[in-house]
């Protein structure tokens, strides 16, 4: 399965306590991207094949421009705890890996 990569609205906690099921994921703030647009993080996932996991609206209409990949994890809680993330994460582990390994799905909307 891909990486994924945690965007800027989602806690960077999340990298350690998820690491027994997505090993190797990054948040933004490890990467020195804390502050970049969201262009640029698209532009990062894309050279380095993470899917992005984000909160944030503007990645779903970059992949409907853009194309894929990245691929996107779109989390539609609205708000919500760490927690919450984390637990809808480990929840829809199937899901998310098959949004990795399929070729004709760029986003994965998750509430």
């Amino acid at each position: 399965m891909k990486l994924l990569l945690f965007d800027q609205n989602i806690s960077p906690r999340l990298v350690d306590r998820l690491t027994d099921i997505y090993p190797g994921s990054v948040h933004v703030f490890n990467l020195g991207l804390g502050n970049a647009m969201d262009i640029e993080i698209w532009q990062y996932a894309h050279d380095n094949d993470y899917m992005i996991v984000t909160k944030d609206a503007d990645f779903s209409e970059f992949g409907i421009i853009k194309g894929f990949p990245p691929k996107i994890i779109w989390i539609r809680r609205g708000n919500c705890s760490t927690q919450e993330i984390e637990t809808i994460l480990r929840e829809n582990y199937s899901a998310i890996s098959e949004l990795s390994e399929d070729p004709e799905t760029g986003i994965l909307t998750l509430f």
